[in-house]
């Protein structure tokens, strides 16, 4: 019988603790985290405020080092933020207000990639311009633009840029439901033609199920791995399926609901911690 060996994972987080300091005391954020993220997978941090998975994501980004543990990109240690992780964030002033939606675009391109010319910088900006629906608002400025076209711009900005992690925290909280569903939707159908590999961060289990493949479950202060879940069979049609429901349910169940028997040997690593 063959034995075929796994792939190597893309993105490795190994036994990562995260620590930050709180006036004159050091909260640990999250608490010996492991995962591994594969190519064009849709990785989601699912968990409760306070759990650390933004801490996480800042971490993967090389905004943060680990107090312990390693994150590996490509087989190599992340010691620094680079072009090959490139973050959209929740908030809307992400983007340089003086700019028009395409000079924002071609200005991410051309810090990342200095040999790129002015023209070649233009062309894939407003190919990613294109794909997220705003060709026609290349020569807006962002004031001009809804929350929605904001964050379509931050996406465009980073598919331009062609990272291999594509990190995303939060990106569509401060949206209203019907646009927050539209921008999901987009994110699968980008996702589904260009097969790029996503981190995203959310505290919605309904939003984890939609844009996952793969769902890590992080428990309250300080996040622990709680679970990892396969989400593949869902997408943003599968809101009202039975399936979708019990999913959800699990997950509630799992990241809220703990056990005695749990609670207290988690609680005393928590007091061990230093």
């Amino acid at each position: 019988m063959t034995v075929h060996a796994l792939p190597t994972p893309l993105l490795q987080v190994d036994n990562v603790s995260l620590e930050y300091a709180d006036g004159a005391r050091i909260v640990r954020a999250t608490h010996r985290v492991s995962f591994d993220v594969h190519e064009a997978d849709r990785f989601v941090l699912l968990g409760p405020s306070g759990c650390g998975k933004s801490t996480l994501l800042k971490a993967v980004a090389g905004f943060i080092a680990p107090r312990e543990g390693q994150i590996r990109l490509d087989g190599k240690a992340v010691s620094a933020p680079g072009p090959d992780r490139v973050v959209v964030f929740q908030e809307f002033d992400q983007l340089a207000p003086w700019k028009t939606v395409r000079q924002n675009v071609v200005f991410g391109l051309r810090a990342a990639e200095k040999k790129l010319s002015r023209a070649d910088a233009i062309a894939r900006a407003d190919e990613a311009l294109e794909r997220v629906g705003l060709a026609g608002f290349a020569e807006a400025y962002p004031h001009t633009l809804s929350g929605g076209m904001k964050q379509r711009v931050a996406i465009a900005r980073a598919l331009a840029m062609r990272p291999r992690v594509l990190l995303m925290d939060e990106p569509f909280a401060a949206l209203d439901a019907l646009t927050r569903q539209r921008m999901q939707a987009l994110l699968l159908e980008l996702a589904e033609q260009l097969r790029f590999t996503l981190l995203f961060v959310t505290h919605s289990i309904e939003e984890a199920l939609v844009v996952g493949t793969r769902v890590l479950l992080l428990s309250p202060h300080p996040g622990q791995v709680r679970a990892e879940l396969n989400a593949h069979q869902f997408d943003a049609s599968s809101g009202a399926s039975v399936a979708f429901q019990q999913a959800s349910a699990r997950i509630h169940r799992l990241l809220f609901d703990e056990p005695a028997d749990i609670a207290a040997p988690l609680r005393a690593r928590q007091e061990a911690t230093p």
